[in-house]
């Protein structure tokens, strides 16, 4: 079937075309809305400025297609092929993409808005810019899960975005706004996050074992149980956070802001914490092994119980600190 003949097919009401061969199909800007192309072969097709909002595009074959700045709000691409697609730009809000395969795909400036992306797989995507504000990445099941392994995010809007779960390993997070985005179990680990906004974001049990976080934003954030083993969190804003039993062994947290942290338990074994600011923070039964505080300054900070016995505190400020053994320094 040609471009022409679906078009007139479609204008005198027809729109089943599920199961079609239109492979390399030229429909630059056309007027698809509601089209049912489920299981199409739509493979290096022209589908640029298409409206295809509602389009039913179930198990379709979209890769390598031209869909940049095409319409798909609220369209059905469930199983959809979509790998090294070209969607720069193109809208996806409300768009059910579960399970979808959007390996390689470019989605620069895309939107997705409340777009469903459970088990979707964007390893390798390109996500620059793009707006993912209230979507749900979320893992429901183990083999229920969003892969974004190695995903370009940088500048990304992920505000709000449900990714409990989900598979950063290695993205590019860079400048990316992640507001009170939910990352409760997800996989950072050797993600870049730098200068990143995180906070009131949910960490908690999220793995971000040598992950880039310089100056990271993560005040008011919640890191309970956080794996942050060897990571780079250089003049990264921690206050006010909430990490206990947090591990950040071999960190470094170099001129980082820890104020009003709440870190019971942490270790911050052999960490760097060269001129950290830890004004009011609490390491209640910390362990801090070997852990380097010169210059730092624990101003009214709580160490009750905390393992200081061979952490460096050369020119520390302990005014006002608790001590291990309760006394309050003066």
């Amino acid at each position: 079937m040609n471009a022409n003949e679906l078009i007139e097919r479609y204008a005198s009401g027809e729109i089943n075309f599920s199961g079609q061969e239109l492979k390399g199909i030229n429909l630059f800007g056309a007027d698809l809305v509601r089209i049912n192309l489920a299981q199409a072969d739509l493979r290096s097709a022209n589908l640029i400025f298409a409206y295809l909002n509602r389009a039913q595009l179930h198990k379709a074959n979209l890769s390598s297609t031209k869909l940049s700045g095409a319409n798909l709000t609220q369209a059905d691409l469930r199983e959809t092929k979509l790998h090294d697609a070209d969607l720069h730009g193109a809208i996806l809000q409300g768009a059910d993409l579960r399970s979808a395969d959007l390996r390689l795909a470019n989605l620069l400036d895309a939107n997705l808005i409340d777009a469903d992306l459970r088990n979707a797989n964007l390893s390798g995507a390109n996500l620059t810019g793009v707006c993912l504000r209230g979507a749900n990445l979320r893992q429901e099941q183990k083999e229920y899960v969003a892969n974004l392994r190695s995903t370009r995010l940088f500048q990304a809007d992920l505000r709000g975005a449900n990714m409990a779960g989900v598979d950063l390993s290695g993205a590019d997070l860079r400048c990316a706004n992640l507001i009170e985005v939910n990352l409760r179990g997800a996989n950072l680990s050797g993600a870049n996050l730098s200068e990143a906004n995180l906070s009131d974001a949910f960490l908690s049990d999220a793995n971000l074992d040598r992950a880039i976080l310089r100056e990271t934003n993560l005040s008011n954030a919640k890191l309970e149980r956080v794996l942050l083993n060897e990571a780079d969190l250089t003049r990264a804003n921690l206050s006010d956070a909430i990490a206990p039993d947090s591990k950040l062994t071999k960190a470094n947290l170099s001129y980082a802001n820890l104020t009003k942290a709440r870190m019971n338990r942490v270790d911050f074994s052999r960490a760097n914490l060269l001129g950290a600011l830890l004004i009011d923070s609490s390491l209640i039964e910390g362990f801090l092994a070997r852990t380097n505080l010169t210059n730092a300054n624990l101003e009214n900070a709580n160490l009750f119980k905390a393992e200081i016995s061979s952490a460096n505190l050369t020119g520390a400020t302990l005014r006002g600190a608790t001590m291990p053994d309760g006394s309050i320094n003066s």
